[in-house]
């Protein structure tokens, strides 16, 4: 007999989860459970998050899914927020709008509107944050605070801001790309005997205790690249730094998220460990170019191109910062398939069980001809045929 589910029961789980939910309404949808968000927007503006998304998605439904039964599972959800009562009629007629919206308009596909959300209408993401934020300064002369950039996350609010504060309008000549490669203050922090350590203590124990197979080394180029990995657990970024050669290792820098890897049990691991610390709410334009640095210097960077670990094994939308890096820098990306490491410490869990795991270094992807999103669908194919070709999951 099937079990009866409890909507009721199941929101307030969710809201119990989330301080940043004000109400969510949960129904069947094409027979799966789909979830209405309604975010608390002053909360969010006040604890300065501006990827609405992606922090009610981990945060609050797949906390809840990790914790779920299966037919008890949110498989789908949207967020839902109060359309802004302005007029844009006056706005329409205005330069510093037309310029906004057609800027606008090459980064989304989707319709805009005068109050659209940045994110949640148009699907703005962090890269694109940058890219206005560059194009806003270059064309208007302001400089948007990112501190309180999540209080103008609507189309009409930004255009609201800018013309407050505009002392020019003119055509921009910056993008992302030169941006990336304007020097910067900080410097690298090399720390090659200590990443000498972790691999000469990390591969023996993994090999122990993982069974841990690695193949494909042959197919690291001898000079910088990105190094692309699947996701599948916290164990990801320590089976890349003990399966690598040491003389490719003590080149390669790490791209890690803050809220992880900068906490007190991690932190000291980081700060020694050749790793580049980010936030994808905060400081953003320099944060990428903190993270093309190991480029500039010609050295190897691994970045995960989901951004985040799977909850169920299946391969996430690969996010498309690691695709325009190697364009801009013209580098190959060695697609990485690691498999097991979900079995052995997925979300949720504290302490590894002693699954194998494989890594395997797949032939890498040159840029030359290609788009930053032929180079994101090559990554992603290369990793996924791989995946269907050992039997192990699927996209």
């Amino acid at each position: 007999m099937e079990k009866i589910i409890d909507f009721t029961t199941i929101e307030q789980r969710i809201l119990a989860l989330s301080s940043y939910l004000k109400d969510i309404k949960v129904s069947l949808r094409d027979g799966v459970l789909f979830a209405r968000m309604y975010p608390d927007f002053e909360a969010l503006q006040r604890a300065k998050i501006i990827n609405i998304k992606e922090e009610l998605r981990w945060y609050a439904i797949e906390l809840y899914n990790l914790e779920a039964e299966e037919n008890a599972k949110i498989r789908a959800f949207e967020i839902i927020h109060p359309a802004l009562e302005l007029d844009e009629n006056d706005a329409s007629k205005d330069e510093i709008y037309q310029k906004l919206i057609s800027f606008l308009h090459t980064h989304s596909k989707a319709a805009l509107a005068f109050t659209s959300h940045l994110e949640l209408d148009l699907g703005l993401d962090s890269i694109d944050y940058v890219e206005l934020f560059i194009f806003i300064e270059e064309s208007f002369g302001v400089v948007v605070d990112e501190r309180n950039f999540a209080s103008m996350m609507h189309v009409n609010e930004l255009y609201s801001y800018i013309k407050a504060h505009h002392t020019q309008i003119q055509n921009a000549v910056k993008n992302l790309e030169t941006v990336l490669q304007e020097p910067i203050k900080e410097k690298l922090l090399y720390s090659p005997f200590i990443m000498f350590l972790y691999k000469i203590v990390l591969f023996p124990l993994f090999k122990l205790y993982f069974r841990l197979e690695v193949s494909g080394e042959q197919n690291l180029p001898k000079g910088a690249c990105i190094i692309a990995p699947s996701h599948q657990s916290m164990l990801d970024g320590f089976l890349i730094e003990s399966s690598l050669p040491y003389a490719i290792l003590k080149n390669t820098f790490f791209l890690a998220y803050k809220n992880v890897f900068g906490t007190k049990l991690l932190k000291p691991i980081s700060d020694h460990g050749q790793t580049i610390l980010i936030d994808a709410n905060e400081n953003l334009k320099h944060t990428l170019q903190y993270l093309a640095l190991p480029l500039q210097e010609e050295k190897n960077l691994v970045i995960f191109p989901e951004g985040a670990r799977t909850r169920d094994r299946k391969l996430l939308e690969f996010r498309p910062f690691f695709a325009m890096l190697a364009k801009i820098y013209n580098l190959p990306v060695v697609p990485v398939m690691i498999d097991g490491s979900f079995e052995a410490l997925g979300s949720g869990k504290s302490f590894p069980k002693p699954k194998k795991i494989r890594v395997h270094y797949l032939e890498p992807i040159v840029p030359d001809g290609l788009s930053v999103s032929e180079i994101v669908e090559k990554t992603t194919e290369a990793i996924a045929n791989e995946i269907r070709e050992r039997g192990v999951y699927t996209k």
